[in-house]
């Protein structure tokens, strides 16, 4: 069984938002076409509560892009975003969601950030998306979304570790850090052993089957 996971396509993640991926917005068309070729289409969604940690605006003199220790796990600290209930944390107006089975909401715990869409950034506490896969027999994840080179990135990372075939789709995704951030990004996941791939090619490949 497959899955697309859709990974926080939220509208404070696309230009205009508080925290603004370039070009977010260009992915949607290609995720909206993905959706085509899959039963089975998970969203996570960044929902953090009103002062979370990972925000500068929680920590007296720090400023976005600041790195502190965040209850023993290195955090950078961000803009205010995706907060519970807002328009930010939305997701994008023109995403298509009648296919979306499931949403597994993350950084809930306002003391630990949660970049994966498994697992907080202390590994302590589970989402519930594994635990979801695993009772409908999924065994391979294509993962699209925001950012390339965070939330998408660990949840590709730890989809690897799990043990699922992991395909990350590099043109459903745009980076924080820009073409040399996915550039980066890259070369680790295919270090790891996941496979990178077109939307092109996995549609072509799918439409064979």
């Amino acid at each position: 069984m497959n899955a697309l996971l859709l990974i926080d396509i939220q509208k404070d993640f696309l230009p205009g938002g508080a925290l603004p991926v370039a070009g977010g917005d260009e992915i949607i068309p290609v995720v909206n076409e993905l959706q085509q070729y899959f039963d089975l289409i998970i969203a996570t969604q960044d929902w953090h509560p009103a002062g979370h940690g990972s925000f500068a605006s929680s920590h007296m003199g720090k400023i976005p892009g600041a790195v502190i220790d965040l209850d023993g796990v290195e955090q950078i600290l961000w803009p205010d975003h995706c907060v519970q209930g807002t328009p930010g944390a939305e997701f994008a107006g023109n995403l298509h969601t009648d296919k979306i089975h499931t949403v597994i909401r993350k950084g809930i715990d306002p003391l630990v950030d949660s970049y994966s869409g498994f697992f907080d950034n202390r590994h302590k506490r589970s989402t519930g998306l594994h635990d979801f896969l695993l009772a409908n027999g999924v065994e391979t994840v294509y993962i699209t979304g925001l950012a390339a080179d965070i939330c998408v990135k660990y949840t590709a990372l730890d989809a690897s570790d799990l043990g699922y075939e992991t395909f990350y789709i590099k043109d459903a995704t745009r980076a924080v850090g820009g073409d040399e951030g996915l550039r980066k990004t890259l070369s680790v996941l295919e270090n790891k052993g996941v496979n990178t791939l077109s939307a092109e090619e996995i549609i072509r490949s799918f439409k064979k089957q």
